[in-house]
């Protein structure tokens, strides 16, 4: 099991809180999990859904529907964050990746969890203070903010937890200033 560190150092109060962020993809969806202690923060888990690129489309979201529904299951999150799409070039591309981002949406609706979006820019400036950091320099925070001892293993993975840990920090940003109850 990973371990935490306070963030930020002044935030304490509020109940603990489970964030699931999901970083979607039709071919590699990854998530993380992570536990807000008042500001502490601590990851549950973490890891990659991975289909298969010869099944259709339709099987393929529906394994990462099956998959983040039973994480959902599982870690009974309280809320969920999900990185939303970027402007790629190729049209079809950011229609795939529509489905994708689709499915995990449903998933938090479904079990009626509160859904909050990002754009990528928004996650890389929340954890780095550049919104065009590289993959690197975001995974580099992650494992500082979550005081990881080990690497989360894959981009996806790390991007995932990157998205949750944005959530958390918008979110108790949010609280210090009063927007959000």
């Amino acid at each position: 099991m990973f371990r935490g560190l306070l963030w930020p150092p002044t935030f304490s109060p509020g109940k603990s809180m489970i964030i699931f962020g999901i970083d979607p993809g039709s071919h590699t969806t990854g998530y993380g999990i992570i536990k807000d202690a008042g500001g502490r923060l601590s990851i549950i888990d973490c890891g990659s859904i991975t289909t298969n690129s010869k099944d259709a489309l339709s099987q393929r979201v529906c394994t990462i529907y099956k998959k983040l529904t039973e994480l959902v299951s599982e870690y009974q999150p309280d809320e969920m964050a999900v990185e939303d799409l970027f402007n790629a070039k190729n049209a079809r591309s950011s229609l795939i990746l529509g489905h994708a981002r689709g499915v995990a949406l449903l998933s938090g609706a479904m079990a009626d969890i509160s859904v909050a979006e990002y754009a990528p820019r928004e996650v890389k400036k929340a954890l780095t203070g550049n919104g065009a950091a590289t993959k690197e320099q975001v995974k580099f925070m992650v494992i500082r903010l979550l005081s990881l001892r080990d690497d989360p293993g894959s981009n996806d993975a790390s991007d995932a937890l990157a998205v949750a840990i944005c959530h958390s920090m918008r979110r108790n940003s949010k609280k210090l200033t009063g927007e959000l109850k």
